[in-house]
């Protein structure tokens, strides 16, 4: 695993941390997101795979750290430093909360207890990936509610920010409750249904678009479905339903979705293709979806690419990652940030889920529950234990059917709250 995906002051840290003797100091990070988004109630964890898989297979090759000694910033550092990282191996524990959990702010999704300088480095390839893909299977849940109950396909790569960007996004995309996605190296990566038929492309190289059609029959059958838009949407409907079967059906990619999808509908049950299917695409996010879907269009589909790809209307999170206790020479210090706007919260912490609440408590405590009440389940759970995987992660589909099981008892207005013991442990450190 390329260890330079990093910032070089998590390399410049490591060095000093070296040099002054600390980086045996078993230190304990937490990742956590500051605030939600606007328009976001809740987000859903995701990424926990990718980034387990960083730190099973991290380490820095010798071209890796010939670059690194090269660098100016460490022109004084030991050369026993580079040895250092030529043996580097995460050894450390990791607790994360499963992938398709929500969770809300201030919550530690991922906890990293390790060597100091092997908890510092994968500060930022976590902060990037459990954020990215968490935004955008958040997103993705919000498309999926809107759609309720048709099916939505991520058509996004075009647009994401990097194609291996799109590739994640497809992947985070069905974990929040796509149908799948139109990314192939998606599909063949992470076992996601793939997608797709033909572009407008298709269309215009014929020059005739009853010839297009005949065509892509011939080619795809049973999985035919005609983008109809390209010159008259309704002429294109009706050349569609003049060839029949076989047929999936047909995509609108621009116009009034309602009126013409209720056109196009008539079209095709007039043809005896009662089954065809409908799909929308073209610039949707979910306000727009369910406007659609309110308005009773008979749409079957939908296809969700920048708006979703992107998470557009809330495109980064306030991910940060944060020493929250250090043990030197067998003695645990509590460590927080007091800045203004900035503060964190001392000691390593478990989140414990209630039926209207979560309460996020030291890690040492145990939770309690009224008489007769469900008991609370603790969200944080093993994932590596002294850098060996505690146990094979969930497959993607379980971890999507978490996700949709899960949405299903979160209510509205569910809060967080702190322990009172981690709240007397955060203004001891206040004291000090």
């Amino acid at each position: 695993m390329n260890a330079l995906h990093t910032d070089l002051y998590q390399l410049t840290m490591a060095s000093g941390f070296f040099e002054a003797g600390k980086a045996t100091e078993r230190a304990t990070f937490e990742l956590f997101v500051r605030r939600l988004p606007e328009h976001r109630d809740f987000l859903i964890c995701a990424g926990l795979a990718q980034a387990v898989e960083y730190l099973l297979n991290l380490q820095f090759t010798g071209e890796q750290i010939d670059y690194i000694r090269k660098l100016p910033q460490f022109e004084t550092v030991r050369p026993e430093f580079f040895d250092f990282l030529r043996a580097f191996r995460f050894t450390g524990d990791v607790f994360g909360m499963p992938e398709g959990t929500p969770f809300f702010a201030g919550e530690p999704v991922l906890t990293i207890r390790a060597p100091l300088i092997e908890a510092q480095i994968p500060e930022t390839y976590l902060l990037a990936m459990i954020s990215f893909q968490s935004m955008i299977a958040t997103k993705a849940a919000r498309v999926a509610n809107a759609a309720d109950g048709r099916a939505v396909v991520e058509f996004g790569t075009r647009r994401a920010h990097s194609p291996e960007a799109g590739v994640l996004a497809g992947r985070a995309s069905y974990l929040g409750g796509c149908t799948g996605t139109s990314n192939v190296e998606t599909g063949f990566r992470y076992g996601v249904p793939v997608f797709g038929t033909a572009a407008h492309s298709w269309v215009l190289a014929f020059g005739n678009e009853k010839t297009s059609f005949e065509v892509l029959q011939k080619l795809l059958g049973t999985r035919t479905a005609y983008l109809i838009d390209t010159y008259d949407t309704l002429e294109g409907a009706r050349i569609a339903a003049s060839l029949g079967r076989p047929l999936w059906g047909v995509r609108l990619d621009s116009g009034d979705m309602v009126q013409l999808s209720r056109d196009v509908r008539k079209i095709l049950d007039d043809a005896g293709l009662t089954e065809a299917k409908i799909m929308a695409s073209g610039d949707l996010n979910e306000e727009k979806v369910r406007a659609i879907v309110q308005a009773g269009a008979p749409i079957d589909a939908f296809g969700v690419g920048t708006e979703l790809a992107t998470s557009a209307d809330a495109p980064n999170l306030s991910a940060v990652y944060k020493m929250v206790e250090i043990e030197v020479a067998g003695i645990k210090r509590f460590t927080a940030k007091q800045s203004a706007d900035k503060h964190t919260l001392p000691g390593a912490k478990q989140v414990f889920r209630y039926a209207d609440h979560d309460q996020v408590a030291c890690s040492w405590e145990c939770p309690t529950c009224p008489p007769g009440a469900k008991p609370a389940k603790a969200l944080l759970q093993p994932v590596i234990i002294e850098g060996n995987l505690a146990e094979a992660l969930p497959g993607l589909q379980a971890s999507r059917g978490l996700c949709a099981e899960s949405l299903q008892s979160i209510a509205r207005g569910h809060r967080v709250e702190y322990s009172p013991e981690l709240l007397t442990l955060a203004e001891r450190g206040r004291q000090i």
